[in-house]
């Protein structure tokens, strides 16, 4: 039997190079495709992507989504791409009740599509787009301690056949991505890979001290030469939320030259 899981981290990639047939995202699409096919297919997805942040949390109630080409410069097949899934208005009516019954101001917006940090890696897994998907925004403040609480308050989600999955990037510098790779660029890399690593997945450490750990994330090794700006790393901080545990497998990757990592729980 397929396992079901909590919440799911994964690594996105650059914009749409990921269905471009990208040689620096074949791990990634592989990578991908394969969680797919090792979970328990969802009966609808929740995606907290990096892309999308708001004064309040904000949810899709949108039935039939639009797609949101949120990327320059790239070939005039990048803005044809299709996902025709749907939306899903009462799962984002219950989000919405959740977040509310736990004391945060929520709201739901009735217009707004889908970004590519939805749809470039639902594409992979799920090309058919035939599970309903909602989106829920970032908050932004980009406070890691609300983005956990953000979690914490979906957390009945989890006993239903939802898949919470919170897409960002292990690794987001821009100019690293396109710059040299040098002893120095590699050893932070290292660094805070090692570090994401072992806080998320060790049995040893309390939740509270794991949380107050991802909480203070940037006083980690390599911490701000990996993320300039945070906004790519805090729906792992969701996830984390959500199942309050360490997680139960890691995949290991490199994404454009860089390692990269992606968490179930």
């Amino acid at each position: 039997m397929k396992s079901r899981p909590k919440a799911l981290f994964i690594s996105h990639g650059g914009g749409p190079l990921p269905l471009l047939g990208d040689a620096g995202h074949q791990q990634m699409v592989s990578c991908l495709q394969n969680i797919a096919a090792s979970i328990a297919r969802p009966e609808a997805i929740l995606v907290v992507s990096a892309h999308w942040e708001e004064s309040v949390p904000t949810i899709t109630a949108r039935p039939n989504p639009s797609l949101i080409y949120d990327y320059y410069g790239f070939p005039p097949a990048s803005y044809e791409i299709q996902y025709p899934c749907a939306g899903e208005s009462a799962l984002a009516l219950e989000i919405y009740k959740l977040l509310e019954q736990q004391g945060i101001n929520a709201k739901l917006d009735e217009v707004r599509g889908l970004d590519h940090g939805v749809f470039v890696p639902l594409k992979i897994m799920y090309p058919e787009a035939d599970i309903p998907c909602v989106q829920l925004s970032l908050v932004n403040t980009l406070d890691a301690a609300f983005h956990i609480r953000l979690g914490n308050a979906l957390g009945r989600l989890a006993d239903k056949n939802v898949l919470i999955m919170g897409s960002g990037f292990s690794f987001h510098n821009m100019r690293a991505f396109f710059g040299p790779t040098d002893t120095e660029s590699h050893r932070l890399n290292e660094a805070f890979e090692n570090w994401l690593h072992d806080v998320c997945s060790d049995q040893d450490l309390s939740e509270q001290q794991r949380q107050a750990l991802l909480e203070h994330w940037a006083d980690a090794p390599g911490a701000r030469y990996c993320h300039p700006r945070e906004e790519h790393l805090l729906p792992l901080h969701v996830c984390y939320g959500v199942a309050q545990s360490p997680c139960t497998k890691i995949y290991n990757l490199e994404i454009l030259g860089k390692r990269s990592s992606m968490y179930v729980w």
